[in-house]
C-alpha cells in the first residue's frame, strides 16, 4: 500500500472505505501509516463510518464463507481461516508476533510461514485425513514482526486421491512466500477421538 498524503477528513474517510475493500485485513496501525494520521484518528473514522475492528471483520468474513474443515481440527490450522471452500480454495491470516520471530533480528522464523501455508493446503482438501507428500517452497522476502500474512491456497488439480495445491502468502498485497504442495487425501480412515 502506498502512503497517502494528509487528506481532508471527508476524503480520507472515503479512501478508508476503499482501502478496506481492497485490503480487508489491514490493521488500524497499517491504516494510520497509510493515511499519515494517528491510530486514534483511524479508530474515530471507523466508529463514525460504522466499520468494525479487524477481529470483528475477520469473524464476519469467516462466518459467511466457511465450509467446515474436514481433514484436521480448525484449531490445528496455523493462522485464522477466513475463507474455506473445500477442494477449491482457502484463505488464512497470521499476524507475526514476538513468539514467531528471532529475538535479535525481529524476522519471522521460516517454519511459521511454512506451517501457515502447509496447514491451509491440508485444510482445503475434502477428505477425512490429508497428508502432505511433497512441497516446493520459495521464501521471496523476509517477514518482520507486526506484519500480517494473508495466505491463499488454491487447488490446482486433482488426480484420484492426490491434489496439487498452490499457496501464495502476501503482506499488504506483496508476495512474500510461495509453495506448491502435493497433498494426498485418505477418506474412510478411522480417527481415534479422545
Amino acid at each position: 500500500m502506498l502512503i497517502i498524503a494528509r487528506l481532508p477528513k471527508k476524503d480520507r474517510q472515503q479512501r478508508l472505505v476503499q482501502s478496506l475493500q481492497e485490503h480487508p485485513f489491514a490493521t488500524d496501525e497499517d491504516l494510520a501509516e497509510l493515511f499519515q494520521v494517528s491510530i486514534q484518528t483511524i479508530r474515530l473514522d471507523r466508529l463514525e463510518l460504522g466499520i468494525p475492528e479487524l477481529r470483528e471483520r475477520i469473524k464476519s468474513v469467516a462466518e459467511k464463507s466457511l465450509d467446515p474443515v474436514k481433514s484436521l481440527g480448525i484449531d490445528e490450522v496455523i493462522g485464522e481461516v477466513v475463507d474455506l471452500q473445500l477442494d477449491a480454495q482457502a484463505i488464512s491470516v497470521l499476524e507475526i508476533k514476538e513468539e514467531h520471530v528471532f529475538a535479535r533480528t525481529q524476522i519471522a522464523r521460516g517454519h511459521y510461514i511454512f506451517a501457515q501455508a502447509n496447514s491451509l493446503a491440508v485444510a482445503v482438501i475434502d477428505a477425512d485425513v490429508a497428508l502432505t507428500a511433497t512441497a516446493r517452497i520459495r521464501f521471496v522476502r523476509p517477514v518482520r514482526l507486526g506484519e500480517k500474512l494473508v495466505a491463499k491456497a488454491v487447488v490446482r488439480s486433482r488426480d484420484g486421491d492426490e491434489c496439487k495445491v498452490r499457496v501464495e502468502t502476501k503482506v499488504q498485497g506483496e508476495l512474500v512466500f510461495t509453495a506448491t504442495f502435493r497433498v494426498v487425501g485418505m477418506s474412510g480412515v478411522t480417527m481415534h477421538h479422545r
